[in-house]
């Protein structure tokens, strides 16, 4: 059975109830459904191949059977509403842990949700997060956590992602192996789940995140609902917020938005 030796070196995490498809449209969208009949936190699915699958503000993609790490988790963790972006950026870390231990291959974290690598003196995307939070009475009941990081892709790009995304076997020149990275990113990630659960472990996440960011001392173009923001990104907050300095020296708290890096800080 697919996943078997995952499920076996997971069993005493959480993360212990693996599921492993060939197929499905979304992982995001079948764990949602599970959270709101609510199922336990700890569910994790992983697809060989996304039909439908999601991005930010309502992108689809499509990745070739087998050459991606495609997967979603449920978390219910204690967290208000507004610290719900935690989640995402310890999925980030965790992805980031794994790609360094399995391929040897170092991300960074572009604020809120991509893991860029760099190939060729050049930023790629490896990796894109998507989180989405199921919220009631203003408690924060459950947040599906979907990633995509790019495995074993063609030698060949697709032309449409050529200068602009790359896979892990492009960059070590090895095939990689998905079952390894998804141990290694699951082990990580019930350890930051568990530092989610108080203060200190939130401020080591902070601590770390910025560390690995990628946005933080870079100038940037925030595109929002409410409009587009430039300015130098100069934080992150406790609650996994960007913090934007604009011309005039006011910093602006996103907590949503789509960012663009424009130069090296």
């Amino acid at each position: 059975m697919r996943g078997d030796r995952a499920r076996s070196d997971l069993s005493s995490t959480r993360f212990a109830d693996l599921r492993w498809v060939a197929e499905t449209t979304s992982t995001n969208a079948d764990l949602l459904r599970e959270a709101a009949a609510g199922a336990p936190e700890g569910i994790v699915l992983v697809a060989d191949h996304q039909t439908a699958g999601r991005g930010r503000l309502g992108r689809s993609w499509e990745s070739p059977p087998g050459a991606s790490l495609l997967l979603s988790v449920l978390l219910r963790p204690a967290l208000k509403p507004s610290q719900a972006h935690l989640v995402a950026s310890a999925v980030g870390l965790s992805a980031v842990t794994a790609c360094q231990r399995v391929a040897g291959v170092d991300p960074r974290l572009k604020w809120p949700n991509d893991l860029l690598v760099d190939l060729d003196g050049a930023e790629r995307k490896a990796g894109g997060i998507l989180a989405e939070s199921i919220i009631e009475h203003d408690v924060l009941e459950a947040v599906v956590v979907g990633l995509g990081l790019n495995v074993n892709w063609p030698q060949t790009i697709p032309e449409e992602l050529a200068g602009i995304a790359t896979a892990l076997n492009l960059v070590t020149g090895r095939e990689v192996d998905r079952e390894d990275l998804l141990v290694a990113l699951l082990r990580e990630l019930d350890g930051w789940c568990a530092q989610l659960e108080h203060e200190e472990g939130r401020d080591l996440l902070r601590a770390t995140y910025l560390a690995r960011s990628a946005t933080v001392g870079r100038e940037v173009r925030v595109e929002r609902p409410g409009g587009t923001l430039e300015g130098r990104a100069v934080d992150v907050t406790a609650d996994g917020h960007l913090v934007v300095e604009d011309e005039a020296g006011s910093t602006i708290e996103i907590s949503a938005g789509d960012v663009v890096h424009l130069r090296h800080g």
